[in-house]
């Protein structure tokens, strides 16, 4: 069966993670063998991920239950589907409510799919959580390509423009949606807001849960006359977390099998390459137990090593990068944004307003740059309340 455009019609089949015994085996001798490195004057993680942490990371590591996550992921409803030669792991998960409306949920780096795990229930089934059914969400959550169970990738490159019209296809041809809605954070708001350019006419709105820095072009275009008098600090937040961007950015761009050697071979680097950007960017002032549970962080850690993910999940870094440099056209589909005070960028309101249909503004009181990991009810109530308004053609 072929569809309208000549190609194959595709199907998602029923996806259970399952990680062999051997690859369990083979991490806990690996922790057990860490060679530590030689450690001075880094108590306060000057110089990156401290040994302290690290050690009781790997000792809970060990004790951790991977599979008793695993019947904690595949409780939710898994699919993968091969788009063009791309194999994407999704979570599709029915709303119960009179008319749910599709939603995409797209993530970052160094999240997973999983960083969405705890928005799913409220979102599908508003009663069961205090909610109005007339809120309900038919939530559907891939794995960038490259990231987690969606691998291996191909060798064509990994852009926000690939990835749109993945999702597109994803939700319009496999689950067969005519209109949906689309969320994203840091890569996924880059894929959320690309969906405006190659799949419009299907948008029922966007909501962005990071700063919408692919609106306006890039961070690099600010100055600070253009922040309101409500924005006081906004500018000097930035220009000080821009340092714990480049220290990944650079590497991840130019060298990432380089680094990929290195990380996809040692548990512990990996977990210190991935843990030192939550606790940087997530609203925790220092402290990753104050906001995740140890169970989330191994998780997020764990599916990066089991999947051998590390080196194709930033390979977006280099493909995407130069593309994302191009200036951005107006974005006509109704945007909602949610500023959480610990992200990465804070952005002007007056600047995205100039660049975007925007619809909904909000400034939350606590939250970082992992906002449905972080605050998840919080998420869970701006989502309501943006598309509220939107469910119906026209809205």
């Amino acid at each position: 069966m072929a569809s309208d455009d000549g190609r194959s019609a595709v199907r998602a089949v029923p996806f259970e993670i399952h990680v062999p015994d051997e690859e369990l085996d083979d991490l806990a001798a690996r922790l057990r063998a860490t060679r530590w490195a030689p450690e001075v004057g880094n108590e306060d993680w000057r110089y990156g991920a401290t040994g302290e942490f690290l050690r009781e990371l790997v000792e809970a590591w060990l004790a951790f239950d991977w599979r008793a996550q695993e019947k904690v992921i595949n409780r939710l409803p898994n699919f993968r589907a091969e788009l063009d030669g791309t194999p994407i792991h999704f979570v599709h998960q029915r709303g119960s409510g009179p008319e749910p409306l599709p939603l995409v949920l797209s993530h970052g780096w160094p999240w997973t799919f999983w960083d969405w795990s705890e928005v799913i229930g409220p979102l599908t089934d508003p009663a069961s959580y205090g909610g109005d059914p007339v809120d309900a969400f038919d939530v559907v959550v891939p794995s960038l390509p490259g990231f987690g169970f969606s691998t291996p990738l191909t060798e064509e490159p990994v852009t926000v423009r690939r990835i749109a019209g993945l999702w597109d296809r994803l939700m319009t041809e496999v689950l067969g949606y005519g209109r949906y809605g689309a969320v994203g954070g840091d890569w996924g708001e880059a894929v959320t807001t690309e969906l405006d350019r190659v799949a419009r006419e299907h948008l029922a709105g966007i909501y962005l849960s990071t700063a919408p820095t692919t609106l306006i072009g890039g961070m690099q275009t600010l100055t600070p006359e253009e922040y309101g008098p409500d924005e006081a600090g906004w500018f000097d937040h930035t220009q000080q977390m821009i340092r714990t961007v480049l220290s990944h950015g650079h590497a991840h761009v130019l060298d990432p099998q380089t680094l990929a050697w290195a990380l996809n071979d040692s548990p512990v680097g990996l977990a210190a390459w991935l843990m030192e950007r939550r606790r940087n960017w997530s609203d925790c002032g220092g402290d990753l137990g104050s906001v995740y549970s140890t169970e989330f962080l191994l998780t997020t850690i764990s599916l990066y090593w089991f999947t051998h993910s590390f080196g194709s999940s930033v390979r977006i870094y280099a493909d995407a990068t130069a593309a994302l440099a191009e200036a951005t056209a107006y974005v006509e589909t109704p945007v909602g944004v949610g500023v959480f005070p610990a992200d990465v960028f804070l952005v002007p309101r007056e600047r995205v307003a100039a660049a975007a249909n925007l619809r909904h503004w909000s400034v939350q009181p606590r939250g970082g740059h992992f906002a449905p990991a972080e605050q998840p009810q919080a998420v869970v109530e701006e989502l309501r309340t943006f598309f509220r308004p939107l469910r119906r053609l026209g809205g």
